[in-house]
């Protein structure tokens, strides 16, 4: 899972990689190094991320407008560190909606709740810091349900509010009216309504304290529309009080680096807890000082340097089968900041029957773990990754491990890097058309893109060649959604792209997932973004054809689409769009994109018989 920081952000929104914070307890995070202080195979520490843009006429200063539920709202959210609220307006919640800017929260108008949604969940993957989703009644929030799933997923912190029917009109089949806690809410992490003014401190702190505490999710505010304007007491203010992240004690510390010490096959499975708690550099160390490799969980593969030579690839869909069999081979297994997901445990395979193995994060799994199929652990800790790595570290220095073993592991990892080197290249074979080489492509990605450069990814077949072939070498840099959502793509990379301004960000998209969230090429626009999209076009629904052919359906039904001149809808909305049908021409398209002042769509025609990176014509 993807954990948050030993001590939360408050105030100033973040870079993905590692920043200061401030302390709440003795033992807070150090202050990051300068960049070149860190090996070459280590992220450099991020820069603090600039306050949003807001408009220079902003609304009457917070210390004179009147005190209404919707103004409470917006100071807690902006303390609890909201910077962005992705929205399509709609009347039940203006009284939020028009005090938001005058608190310091930015607010984007977006094409569709969905996509919304999606922005405001890849911010906080990203910045592990919240953003705000806004919608109306039952037929926007039913909208939001995507991206709250999503969240839910990727344990990513995100406040969702859902204007309701007025109080009078309740339970009488108002107009748009549902109930939204106990339907749309159920996919969040928690979920309640302000029902007066009285309770909306009370509900603001447990809204805050449920996405940001233990395991960060989404949360579901709903609040009539009559509420949001309704006088708070003046002297009624959230606390806004979240407690400490869960730390390991060091018998439990000593515990896992005796059961990897003194292993023969020891591996490392990190997941989105490393990257929350900002503590790839310290893994790395970790993994050094014991000689164990590190895989990445699915859809984390910029939890450590891919570059890094202890590092042994991405587990789950589209990894090559070296990853598989090495994590099978494991006698002793760290799982660090990962929920082991259906995807990158194989089917709830990984740990396998004879490894022995130790769960490390703010949900470890414990005797319920037999449920999924999954083995309890041997170890099960709670413990946020940071305070727990670098405890580590600190046992381990100077510490002396066996020479023998040592040069066994050496030896043996040195192997296990060749062959998942080998087996992950994506651009060989000979390839001169329809369409262009999907392989060739990423590599051509790889070789041009600065190491800051931060890629967003949809669902599809069409990514496998980036999640095997394109090497991340900081963390921070990949935001892929393990729910598998289609449309993610797009909004994802406008919500980097506003964090990060000065860093290029690449959407890479299939032409059914773009097709869904495709109106948003506007809003990139308007938001005055620089995202670069590409989108593989099969004119298919590529993966589901592939499961339709493995039964051996003779006349497959709804997965052909029709065709689309996406260069020319992006060029509709303001954006720059180029088509390109050769694999010599995507490079000068790639370096035109990076030198231009708004969002570039790249439309790369793929033949069909690109079926996967596992299925491919050469």
């Amino acid at each position: 899972m993807q954990e948050s920081l030993p001590t939360r952000p408050v105030i100033d929104a973040t870079d993905a990689t590692e920043v200061p914070e401030v302390p709440d307890a003795p033992d807070a995070p150090d202050a990051p190094d300068a960049p070149e202080a860190e090996p070459a195979q280590t992220a450099p520490e991020a820069k603090p991320e600039p306050e949003p843009r807001l408009p220079a006429s902003e609304p009457e200063a917070a210390s004179q407008a009147p005190r209404t539920v919707g103004r409470v709202i917006a100071e807690a959210f902006r303390t609890a560190g909201v910077r962005y609220a992705f929205t399509v307006p709609g009347e039940s919640f203006l009284g939020l909606l028009d005090v938001l800017e005058g608190a310091g929260i930015r607010v984007v108008a977006t094409r569709h709740e969905g996509a919304a949604a999606f922005m405001a969940e890849a911010h906080g993957q990203l910045t592990g810091r919240p953003a705000a989703c806004l919608a109306t009644r039952a037929v926007g929030g039913a909208n939001l349900a995507i991206g709250i799933h999503t969240a839910r997923q990727d344990s990513a912190p995100l406040f969702a509010v859902v204007g309701q029917v007025e109080r009078s009109a309740a339970g009488r089949e108002a107009f748009q009216e549902a109930d939204l806690v106990g339907s749309i809410g159920r996919l969040a992490k928690w979920a309640a309504e302000i029902g007066s003014p009285e309770e909306a401190t009370r509900v603001l702190d447990e809204c805050v304290r449920a996405a940001l505490s233990d395991r960060p999710g989404p949360v579901l505010l709903s609040v009539p529309e009559d509420v949001f304007d309704e006088l708070v007491n003046p002297d009624a203010t959230p606390p806004i009080v979240r407690p400490p992240a869960p730390r390991a004690e060091l018998a439990d510390v000593r515990a896992v680096l005796h059961l990897l010490a003194s292993a023969e096959r020891p591996v490392i499975l990190a997941g989105g807890g490393v990257l929350r708690a900002r503590t790839s550099s310290d893994l790395i160390k970790l993994a050094e000082l014991l000689h164990v490799p590190v895989v990445a969980g699915w859809r984390r593969p910029d939890v450590v340097s891919n570059d890094h030579p202890l590092y042994l690839g991405m587990a789950g869909l589209s990894a090559p089968s070296v990853v598989r069999e090495r994590l099978e081979r494991a006698d002793a297994m760290l799982v660090l900041g990962s929920r082991l997901s259906e995807i990158t445990s194989y089917g709830w395979s990984i740990p396998g029957p004879g490894t022995r193995w130790a769960h490390v994060d703010l949900e470890p799994r414990g005797a319920a773990a037999g449920s999924t199929g999954l083995r309890p652990p041997d170890l099960a800790i709670q413990s946020d990754a940071r305070s727990f790595v670098r405890l580590a570290v600190q046992r381990l220095q100077g510490a002396v491990l066996d020479a023998a073993s040592v040069e066994a592991r050496r030896v043996a990892n040195e192997t296990d890097r060749a062959a998942w080197e080998a087996a992950s290249v994506v651009d060989t074979g000979s390839w001169e058309g329809p369409g262009v080489h999907p392989g060739r492509v990423v590599t051509s990605l790889r070789r041009i893109l600065p190491d800051e450069a931060i890629l967003t990814i949809d669902a599809g077949n069409f990514g496998g060649w980036a999640a095997r072939g394109f090497r991340f070498r900081r963390p921070g840099t990949f935001i892929g959604p393990t729910s598998g959502a289609m449309g993610y793509g797009l909004p994802a990379a406008i919500a980097a792209s506003l964090v990060h301004r000065d860093r290029p960000v690449v959407a890479l998209c299939g032409d059914g997932g773009l097709g869904m969230t495709l109106a948003e090429l506007e809003t990139a626009v308007r938001a005055g973004t620089r995202v670069i999209v590409i989108v593989f076009d099969n004119e298919r629904y590529g993966t589901i054809r592939m499961y339709q052919d493995r039964r051996g359906v003779a006349d497959p039904a709804g997965t052909d689409l029709g065709s689309i001149d996406f260069a020319a809808v992006a060029r509709a909305c303001g954006a720059r769009g180029t088509r390109v049908d050769t694999d010599a021409a995507f490079e000068p398209a790639l370096l035109q994109a990076l030198a231009s002042d708004r969002p570039t769509l790249i439309h790369l025609p793929i033949d069909r018989s690109w079926v996967s990176v596992d299925d491919a014509p050469v």
